[in-house]
């Protein structure tokens, strides 16, 4: 019976359309009003047959959410138009944002190159190279614009090479690094092989050409003292790979580091800077000597925190071999013998009494620094043995400091 009513009752189109407020709607016909009499008999079909009316409540529920929706949204977007239009665009935000992004950017790559390089080790480089140019002063005059052109271009030659042996020693310990050192760069991921392999291409590039614009032979012996000995401590090849052996990494770093190093600095002032004729004072004697001691102690030491992975890979050095304890105390030994051997033959026989004063207390202090940090260490732990090598970079630092006043 519903389905009879519903087909004789004259078909309409109703469309609410609110005024001001949901509750008044005006309901059109095809081309005329309804009339008050079908009003009825819709009002009668609806009392009579509710799942009619309970469907067109239905049906008036989802106009009016509908109509809420729609009302809602034009609220929103007017928001948005009134706020966007008296504000910035998305092209000035973008042009406020792309410098903060790029600055962000360049601070993340230049901190990853830094851990790169292996800071503790450059700036001990830098210092070392001033230090070693210090030796061939003088006297006060010395200290000139001259000297220190001739320090900048001494740093300028050096450094890029000592970047080389650094980039050379992350490619070829790259997977012993992923044991020993995993915050490092490349075995970390944030470097790629091909990315070191270019700071290793460019370090030595620049180095030679830098040396060959300079002109100054002592700096040609020591870059290319630099790139042989790098290369043979580091590169995986025959007879090569010197860092297998604890005896073999002490003879390149005194060779290198202690003698030739400081030899060829000192020589580029001398000669190539002051214009003086060749000669060799107490202070170079003493320095070379000393730093050779330093040399073997960083090689022994080096091997401490990495025994892990030094094991895992089959490089037998001395903290393998004997143990990380022994190899320590090795260690604290030959340096104590060294501030001994400084304090007696140095500040003792010195002729200038404030050389004297500032060679032996300072020496007198290290050694004390150093024992008092011996004793506290527990070698096992990682991060302690990884912090005393560093400790040992740090004396060599100071040693530096003291070198260039031994007269």
């Amino acid at each position: 019976m519903a389905s009879i009513h519903l087909r004789s009752f004259p078909v309409s189109y109703s469309v609410p359309a609110t005024v001001g407020s949901y509750g008044r709607t005006k309901t059109f016909t095809k081309g005329r009003y309804a009339t008050e009499a079908s009003w009825y008999k819709t009002q009668k079909i609806h009392n009579e047959y509710p799942i009619v009316k309970c469907k067109q409540k239905q049906n008036l529920k989802h106009h009016y959410r509908g109509i809420e929706g729609r009302s809602s949204c034009q609220e929103r977007c007017r928001s948005f138009v009134v706020n966007a239009a008296p504000g910035e665009s998305f092209e000035s935000e973008s042009q406020i944002s792309s410098p903060k992004i790029f600055w962000n950017s360049t601070k993340d790559s230049l901190n990853t190159f830094y851990n790169f390089s292996r800071p503790y080790a450059t700036m001990t480089t830098v210092i070392n190279i001033t230090s070693a140019c210090l030796l061939a002063v003088e006297n006060l005059s010395d200290i000139s614009p001259t000297f220190f052109i001739g320090l900048l271009k001494a740093i300028a030659v050096v450094l890029p090479m000592h970047m080389f042996n650094v980039a050379l020693n992350h490619l070829t310990d790259y997977n012993i690094d992923k044991i020993n050192k995993p915050y490092l760069p490349m075995a970390s991921g944030e470097y790629s092989f091909g990315t070191v392999a270019i700071i290793v291409a460019s370090s030595w590039i620049l180095s030679y050409a830098l040396g060959w614009i300079v002109g100054s032979p002592p700096l040609i012996w020591i870059i290319s003292s630099h790139f042989i000995f790098g290369t043979v401590y580091s590169t995986n090849l025959p007879l090569l790979r010197w860092k297998r052996s604890s005896v073999l990494t002490a003879i390149n770093y005194v060779v290198d580091r202690a003698i030739i190093l400081h030899l060829g600095l000192f020589l580029h002032m001398q000669t190539s800077v002051f214009k003086r004729p060749t000669t060799y004072p107490r202070s170079l004697v003493f320095t070379i000597a000393f730093m050779s001691v330093l040399a073997i102690v960083i090689a022994f030491s080096k091997d401490i925190p990495d025994i892990e992975g030094d094991e895992k890979f089959g490089i037998r050095t001395l903290a393998v071999r004997l143990g990380q304890k022994q190899v320590l105390w090795i260690c604290v030994s030959l340096l104590e013998l060294a501030y001994g051997a400084a304090i007696l033959f140095v500040a003792a026989t010195s002729s200038c009494l404030w050389s004297k004063l500032i060679t032996g207390l300072g020496h007198a202090l290290l050694a004390s620094v150093l024992w008092y940090r011996a004793k506290s260490l527990d070698v096992t732990n990682k991060a302690e043995a990884q912090s005393f090598y560093t400790f040992i970079w740090k004396l060599l630092c100071a040693e530096c400091f003291m070198v260039p006043l031994v007269r």
